[in-house]
């Protein structure tokens, strides 16, 4: 196959969909790898390191796109990038279809056959492809609801940690998945006063037992969530369903009666968000404000930090995208039902049960 690997364009994105070493490795099987100039400078990695590994540069994003079979990217096709799409083409990046209609249309429409990173699902229901970005996000979040407490964002001027004689602040975790223990891991660190609450009991035991009792943990229903979060300072939506649009958890009314000044970060923006009153930002204009009430909802944030974003990402998706490349994308699907999972549409049909739920569309089972 032809291998493309676009420059992102969403705004504030300088991640890159595959590494030198990934660009060696489909040479080595057969593959042609062409590069968009300057896709991989962002994440600190120049045109002359895929030259080395023997990938072609090209000089624009549409060259890449017409002449490429496989299309891997980070985020999902905007803008030009939708009148580039033809049919049978293989598109390998994150789509996050549930929270965008459109471009569910859209590929359809091209009869794009779809692999969304983020529905690449084991027979254990874990997601291989979505675990190091959710580490990312969940990290990052701590790291960001500490920055946006502070007053210069309108928050309630508040350190993490507290001091001696003052007391930390309180953070109340929503999920408590990859994204949620990795947000618990470094909040606990921070030496804040963490909640977290979970479905799931399993999930709440282990997050107790690994924190050693660090940390409170809390079944999630509404009238529990509704009592931690109007103390909290510090909200971290980290909810996911695969494929399928995030739960709204938090009302208008609940934010309403949150403390002025306190933070929702809302990790599960990709997915349409766990809060009512939230609305996808970018890293360029990240916050807003409702109810006094800071909102921090960017939509890419593992991009903030890219290098190390990139390589993480790049770790997973590379073994994948081989398999699909070498056995194109009907016997890879045969082949693997991780890879099936993944496939959101194929030949003009929808082809994710979460997904097609979701938008209020018609599915087949591939």
């Amino acid at each position: 196959m032809v291998v493309g690997v676009p420059k992102e364009i969403k705004t504030g994105e300088a991640r890159v969909a595959l590494v030198p070493p990934g660009a060696a490795a489909f040479v080595a099987h057969g593959h042609t790898v062409i590069v968009e100039k300057g896709a991989g400078v962002g994440s600190g990695i120049p045109d002359s390191a895929y030259r080395k590994a023997g990938a072609r540069i090209l000089k624009t994003a549409k060259s890449v796109w017409e002449r490429a079979d496989m299309i891997i990217k980070v985020k999902e096709p905007l803008g030009g990038e939708l009148s580039w799409l033809r049919p049978g083409q293989i598109l390998y990046t994150f789509l996050h279809l549930a929270s965008d209609k459109g471009l569910t249309r859209t590929l359809l429409k091209r009869e794009v056959s779809a692999v969304a990173y983020e529905t690449i699902q084991l027979a254990d229901g874990s997601l291989p492809l979505l675990f190091p970005m959710s580490e990312v996000a969940g990290r990052l979040a701590v790291q960001k609801g500490a920055q946006y407490l502070e007053a210069g964002s309108r928050g309630r001027g508040i350190l993490l940690s507290g001091v001696s004689g003052v007391k930390p602040a309180n953070v109340v975790i929503l999920g408590a998945g990859v994204a949620g223990s990795n947000a618990c891991h470094i909040a606990v660190g921070m030496g804040a006063h963490v909640t977290v609450l979970d479905i799931n009991p399993a999930r709440l035991r282990y997050i107790h037992d690994v924190m050693q009792g660090h940390v409170t943990t809390v079944m999630s229903n509404s009238a529990n969530i509704a009592e931690e979060v109007v103390d909290a300072d510090l909200v971290i939506g980290a909810v996911l369903i695969a494929g399928a649009r995030a739960p709204q958890l938090l009302s208008k009314q609940l934010v309403r009666n949150m403390r002025p000044g306190s933070v929702v970060l809302d990790i599960a923006i990709d997915q349409g968000g766990v809060c009512e009153t939230s609305r996808p930002t970018s890293h360029e204009d990240p916050i807003f404000h409702v109810h006094d009430v800071v909102h921090y909802c960017v939509s890419n944030m593992p991009g903030a930090v890219p290098r190390t974003s990139t390589y993480a990402l790049t770790n997973v998706t590379l073994g994948y995208g081989l398999d699909i490349a070498d056995s194109g994308i009907e016997e890879a699907i045969d082949r693997d039902p991780a890879i099936k999972k993944g496939l959101n549409t194929y030949g003009g049909t929808l082809t994710h049960q979460a997904v097609a739920e979701s938008s209020g569309m018609e599915w087949s089972e591939i």
